[in-house]
């Protein structure tokens, strides 16, 4: 993300159809482009996706038979502002667009996201949770109809912050803090694990990382072959992650461990316009750009419950151990305001 205090353009009345992206909150691509669809993943990948969700406005997932219908427009089909759209060889133009914000299931009714994307309780009152929402072989956009055993709403805020807001100060000289919220759905999920947070984190500059979520909207991505930069700043850390809005509130997984080490938070540039006047992806170097800022979990850990098995750090500070838990099994623009970065 750059600057929020940079120019932004106002998008056509078509993205108004669609629940707020967190386009304020960028993000980008570093190195080359490596993202993955669903059918695409490994079995362990596609174990651990299978408990990450998608966040949608309420308006935008209603009930159909048996099931739910969601409200999607095409990728490429968006228009950016001033009638801009992407350009004929982005990536994954032909898939559906949908979701706001992207989320982790961390107990048997609770889900960890991001802080600027459950604002408030209303806020929560008008989200949807689907889980699914996925690429499920080549060829596909995406599903657009969900069984109901998919589809939670927010029944409330258990724990929430944002650096920046009232009664949450920065340590001095540090501009940016965590950003995160624990909701509690309206029941417990079914047929899905939650996912293990690593309470005892040892990570570090260098250590390998990825990230499982719903960039721009999309169905469900996996972005990997990326590693932490700086994990000396005060509740968060910065990796070079291949996220965009829509990634807020995405899990960031230790390579090492496949467990969550924080929330996918603010980043780089999301897009930029290309000479040719359509929009395309920002990219930089592996090592370039500002990077992608991610909450680490530990500093909302004390209340995601723990599993059977999972013993309490001791005294000592000995590494967690998880047993009986297979691990294969900044805020967004209101619609009525819907923004875009293009600097």
């Amino acid at each position: 993300m750059k600057n929020l205090e940079k120019n932004i353009l106002t998008a056509a009345a078509a993205l108004l159809l669609l629940p707020a992206l967190s386009f304020a909150a960028g993000k980008s691509i570093y190195g080359e482009e490596n993202r993955l669809d669903y059918f695409q993943m490994s079995a362990q990948m596609k174990g651990l996706s299978e408990s990450v969700v998608s966040l949608w406005e309420s308006a935008s997932v209603t009930a159909e038979g048996s099931g739910f219908k969601l409200k999607t427009i095409k990728y490429g089909d968006q228009d950016f502002g001033g009638g801009k759209k992407l350009c004929p060889a982005e990536k994954f133009r032909e898939q559906a667009i949908g979701a706001f914000c992207s989320g982790s299931l961390v107990g048997e009714d609770l889900v960890l996201t991001a802080g600027h994307c459950i604002t408030s309780e209303a806020k929560c009152a008008d989200t949807k949770l689907v889980f699914g929402f996925a690429v499920t072989k080549e060829g596909e956009a995406g599903v657009t109809t969900v069984p109901a055993a998919n589809v939670y709403s927010c029944s409330k805020v258990v724990k929430r912050f944002l650096g920046g807001e009232p009664g949450s100060d920065n340590p001095e000289g540090q501009r940016l803090g965590p950003d995160y919220a624990l909701i509690k759905l309206d029941r417990k999920v079914t047929g899905r694990a939650p996912l293990a947070v690593n309470r005892g984190s040892s990570l570090k500059a260098g250590d390998g990382v990825f990230v499982i979520g719903h960039p721009v909207g999309l169905p469900v991505k996996l972005a990997g072959e990326a590693t932490v930069r700086d994990f000396s700043q005060v509740g968060y850390f910065v990796a070079d992650l291949d996220t965009f809005g829509g990634n807020s509130g995405s899990p960031v997984f230790n390579l090492a461990s496949n467990k969550i080490e924080g929330i996918l938070v603010r980043g780089d540039g999301d897009f930029e316009l290309s000479p040719a006047g359509c929009v395309t992806m920002s990219t930089y170097e592996q090592t370039g750009g500002r990077g992608e800022d991610v909450t680490k979990v530990g500093e909302i850990s004390s209340y995601i419950p723990r599993f059977s098995g999972e013993k309490a750090e001791d005294l000592s500070g000995e590494r967690l151990e998880i047993r009986d838990m297979d691990s294969s099994a900044i805020k967004p623009a209101e619609a009525a305001s819907r923004t875009m970065t293009f600097d």
